[in-house]
């Protein structure tokens, strides 16, 4: 006889997760249309005459509502990612997996999805008796249909992406008349094909499988930490699991020590990633809070009281109290208190104009006819601000020096975004220096602010060189 072994890999067994009402499943709808008002209907949003939010890849600057970001203030987008990433240490460290059940784009398209399969196939023992039928009219009808329809959830979030790099109502013209550019047409079919797979066919193997965030999650739990779990002293007790008896009452069922759990799977069918809460707390929950749905539901129809399955905490189910507010808890709040006060304070604070000068080198001095010793720069006056500005340059530090900028202007106006670049030529009488090398500053000044007022200057210190014979 044959020997027989085990494959390496168990068949992925497909989860058909059932409708819930409840407190969690509202809060989570709620937080889906929120997310999917803001995700969708932003694009739309203008912001004087221009889009509100806008990532301008050409023109190398994002906008958000009233403040723009320029590729030299990449310093806020790392403070912005370590305040995220400290956000999600602190919220994980405090109730688990809450992103994961409530805010993970992930778990927010799977919802829609399942949703619409729900519509069209029926609820979940419809869903298990149509899949495992023959081919027939009725179900290649609603197959279509759910795909169909899928696709075309995919095909907007896919096309409202890129809309986010384009003016929006520019963009949509320009995919109609079939004018886009080509990588508008690629990126929105690459997110249409990975929504659509994500979010369609993968499901909770995507969280189970392919998130990281599963896998380390628990190196942030402590005994503190809350998370969905199953009481198993009130849900077993003594007797176990047991269905209900008719006719008896709640105190004599808990008198003969049979557990409040009537082992009905109500909390195994709603759960999206297919799991058993019951069997303790496994790296696959997202802490939806569905199965305490389920749970609360089944118990007020029983008459027991709710909470078998519950947010709480490992010292809590042990008999213990719950430290809230504890040492690494509050060492995350300070650091995202900070972090956020960090960042805050440099928006609030930022210069809206920019002046560098860079030393023309080659060659590094001319000597002139006169005797003379000029040296040569590049100035680079940047307008940060989001309205045209005028500016004046000028230079201080060299006494007896004379300054002038290529074509003889000393005043400039600069379009919003934009830079200017300008020659400025300095001429110094060599025995006027006592040294071969000698700071001095430029000056660019913001000029057309309202009388009385003086406008915003920014300074930039650049080197004279003499050739050391000449002095």
């Amino acid at each position: 006889m044959a020997e027989q072994t085990e494959g390496l890999y168990a068949a992925h067994e497909k989860v058909y997760p059932q409708g819930v009402r409840g407190f969690f499943r509202r809060m989570k709808w709620a937080i889906l249309v929120v997310a999917y008002g803001v995700y969708f209907l932003l694009p739309y949003l203008r912001w004087g005459d221009r889009q509100a939010v806008l990532f301008d890849i050409p023109g190398r600057q994002f906008f958000l509502f009233g403040l723009r970001v320029a590729p030299e203030d990449i310093i806020w987008l790392s403070m912005l990612l370590f305040i995220a990433a400290v956000a999600l240490f602190f919220v994980t460290s405090l109730a688990g997996r809450v992103f994961c059940g409530y805010f993970c784009f992930q778990t927010l398209w799977t919802d829609v999805f399942l949703k619409i399969e729900e519509w069209v196939e029926g609820g979940r023992s419809r869903r298990i008796r149509l899949d495992k039928q023959g081919l027939s009219a009725n179900k290649a009808v609603r197959k279509v249909t759910k795909h169909v329809l899928w696709l075309l959830v995919a095909l907007i979030t896919g096309i409202t992406f890129t809309l986010y790099f384009r003016d929006a109502p520019t963009l949509w013209g320009e995919y109609v008349t079939g004018q886009a550019p080509t990588v508008a047409y690629f990126t929105a079919l690459f997110l249409t094909a990975t929504t659509y797979s994500m979010a369609g066919w993968a499901r909770e193997q995507v969280c189970t499988y392919m998130c990281p965030y599963a896998r380390f999650q628990g190196a942030m739990f402590d005994k503190d930490t809350l998370i969905v779990a199953y009481d198993y002293n009130r849900g077993e007790r003594s007797e176990g699991r047991q269905p209900p008896k008719k006719g008896e009452s709640y105190e004599d069922r808990v008198a003969r020590g049979a557990g409040d759990c009537i082992d009905c799977g109500y909390c195994v069918k709603v759960c999206p990633t297919g799991i058993d809460i019951r069997e303790g707390q496994q790296y696959q929950c997202i802490t939806c809070g569905l199965c305490i749905d389920a749970c609360n539901t089944i118990m007020r129809s029983q008459g027991f009281p709710e909470g078998l399955i519950r947010y709480t905490s490992e010292n809590e189910l042990e008999g213990g109290k719950t430290h809230v507010l504890r040492p690494k808890i509050l060492a995350y709040a300070a650091i995202l208190v900070a972090a956020v006060g960090v960042l805050g304070y440099s928006i609030a604070t930022q210069s809206l104009m920019d002046l560098n000068v860079y030393k023309v080198r080659n060659p590094n001095y001319i000597l002139e006819p006169d005797g003379r010793i000029k040296n040569v720069y590049e100035l680079r006056v940047n307008n940060k601000a989001q309205e045209p500005h005028r500016y004046r340059v000028s230079m201080t530090g060299l006494p007896g020096a004379e300054y002038k900028v290529q074509g003889g202007f000393t005043e400039f106006r600069i379009q919003p975004g934009e830079n200017l670049t300008v020659k400025a030529y300095v001429w110094v009488d060599p025995d006027t220096m006592d040294t071969s090398r000698t700071h001095f500053t430029f000056r660019a000044q913001r000029i057309d602010v309202a009388a009385g007022k003086e406008g915003e200057t920014r300074e930039a210190r650049a080197l004279f060189f003499v050739p050391e014979r000449q002095l």
